[in-house]
């Protein structure tokens, strides 16, 4: 890759704490296990991809409860509470982002999101005016790793794709990012990728 002129953030666990635990712990009142357990069973990661990729989300909530009626109160937690399970900013994100952008770098966000969950917080974390442009899956009916979405991303930004590095939690998008021309890296935590940037050549000041 050449020299990285723009950043491409994933959102969710890597600007925002976004975990359906958070809510989950306490719709079953502080039991984990039964929390965990109803999210890899009824509510599952597969099933909140399907809304990421645009479905309706009463259609979604309306068939999943006709399919486990006896979880009724508990399906309709998930997108009825669904700012519950927001945790809050990501410890040090924000700040490298706006460390980022003094060093005249810009920033993009490409995210498996549905439209009308993320307008709930799309005010509510400074960090989201620090993109130039934001991609959601749920706007454009595909989700990552899905080379669609990449393609569809890329054509939003206005850089090419060899100056562009991409940040995401999830190994099967970064994956899928190189596929598509795309470098870049597994998010861990801000002060591990402040150093991978560095490494990359990216000129950060010194944190205070």
């Amino acid at each position: 890759m050449g020299e990285i002129k723009g950043v491409v953030f994933d959102l969710g666990g890597v600007v925002i704490d976004w975990n359906p635990m958070h809510l989950y712990s306490k719709v079953f009142e502080g039991d984990d296990v039964k929390a965990a357990n109803f999210l890899a069973t009824i509510c599952t990661a597969e099933w909140n991809g399907r809304q990421d990729a645009g479905r309706d989300l009463m259609a979604a909530t309306a068939e999943r409860v006709a399919q486990y009626p006896e979880w009724a109160r508990e399906i309709r937690a998930y997108y009825g509470r669904w700012i519950e399970m927001i945790g809050g900013a990501i410890p040090g994100t924000t700040e490298l982002m706006r460390a980022l952008k003094v060093a005249g770098l810009d920033l993009f966000a490409l995210s498996n999101w549905h439209c009308e969950t993320f307008s709930r917080v799309r005010h509510a974390y400074p960090a989201f005016d620090l993109f130039n442009e934001i991609v959601l899956s749920g706007e454009h009916g595909v989700t990552k790793p899905d080379a669609r979405l990449f393609a569809i991303a890329l054509g939003c930004i206005p850089i090419p794709r060899e100056n562009l590095f991409f940040v995401d939690d999830r190994t099967e998008n970064i994956e899928g990012a190189a596929k598509a021309g795309l470098a870049g890296v597994v998010f861990t935590d801000a002060d591990t990728l402040r150093r991978d940037l560095l490494a990359r050549g990216v000129k950060l000041l010194p944190q205070p």
